[in-house]
């Protein structure tokens, strides 16, 4: 609990971190450090951060499982209006720490987005100023008009570049707003042609739900294929996991667990590599490697790590007549790591 305690405190100061994993006789683990490690090490480190995948390497008689985590993606809503309300609940339910904004008191408060992690009600440029914006977040400007929206970009043009950023609007108000800032504030055309307006893929999307469902989707899209230096961002790590990992329930702190960690896929399979679930000594599982009947199966070798100890490495063959007698909907292979926390 302590190390993941750690892991999440590096990760949360430096922006991202990495975990090492010893697999030889026993299983060791340790926050990684560079000036400590290995120049393998280091290089395999770096190649899970470029390419958003672990990495299992071998130096001597020993393994060594390679992860690299990067900060909870926070979603900023702008706006406390309808469709940040709804937008609020999806983007929740798809794994973003969701903050609100707004200036109205019936607007900003937890009653009304019980989703949010965080709800500031005050002026949006002196909140945006407080959130620190960085290249991990994904930002909407859903406010209730104009005057509104240029104080938002105003802000937010002195932060850093956020991973994303859309504004509602017409196509006409947006360019006269773009104008304005450009022509009489100087603000740089390059920098507003990143803003994503009209906002949300284009879905013939009308009421506010299906507006944020088009919001959404294109903030997924731009997470999972936009090309970036820096692919962990996009990577299948489920943050509050690893959450509860270093932060477990009261009631569940002193139950038996295994973590069970995908290490890589081949074909068609429901998750990727790096995601993670807990499985605890009465049968009950947080977080998911994609459900079905092979996560049925690894669930029981998970409880059989928690009697004995140890780890175990084991792939689960999800093609041809395996699949069929398993009544499986993908095609693919995982190679998993099963071990007891």
């Amino acid at each position: 609990m302590e190390m993941y305690q750690e892991l999440l405190k590096e990760t949360e100061k430096n922006g991202s971190a990495a975990l090492i994993t010893t697999l030889g006789e026993s299983l060791e683990k340790n926050v990684f450090r560079k000036e400590e490690a290995s120049e393998i090490i280091q290089n395999a480190v770096e190649e899970a951060k470029m390419e958003g995948e672990p990495r299992l390497v071998e130096a001597g008689d020993k393994k060594y499982f390679v992860e690299s985590f990067c900060r909870e993606e926070r979603l900023i809503i702008l706006g406390g209006g309808h469709v940040g309300l709804a937008l609020a609940e999806f983007a929740a339910r798809t794994g973003f720490q969701v903050c609100v904004v707004d200036d109205r008191p019936s607007f900003a408060n937890t009653v009304r987005f019980p989703w949010a992690a965080e709800v500031l009600c005050e002026g949006f440029a002196s909140a945006i100023e407080k959130l620190q914006i960085n290249e991990y977040d994904y930002i909407t400007i859903l406010t209730r008009g104009h005057r509104h929206d240029g104080d938002c970009l105003r802000a937010l043009y002195k932060e850093k570049k956020s991973a994303y950023l859309g504004m509602i609007g017409s196509r006409r108000r947006v360019k006269q707003l773009k104008e304005q800032l450009h022509e009489e504030e100087n603000i740089s055309q390059e920098w507003l042609d990143f803003i994503h307006s009209p906002i949300g893929l284009s879905i013939g999307a009308v009421s506010p739900e299906e507006i944020a469902i088009a919001i959404l989707a294109e903030i997924i899209q731009v997470k999972r294929t936009e090309q970036r230096t820096d692919k962990v961002m996009s990577s299948d790590v489920d943050m509050r996991v690893m959450e509860r990992l270093a932060n477990p329930d009261e009631k569940r702190k002193e139950q038996g667990k295994a973590v069970v960690t995908i290490i890589e896929t081949k074909g068609s399979t429901p998750r990727k590599s790096g995601a993670k679930m807990i499985v605890y000594e009465d049968g009950t599982i947080e977080g998911t490697i994609g459900g079905g009947c092979a996560e049925a199966g690894i669930s029981q070798t998970a409880r059989q790590i928690i009697q004995k100890g140890g780890y175990l490495i084991q792939h689960i063959d999800m093609t041809g007549a395996v699949a069929e007698d398993e009544g499986m909907v993908c095609g693919g292979v995982m190679k998993v790591l099963i071990e007891k926390a």
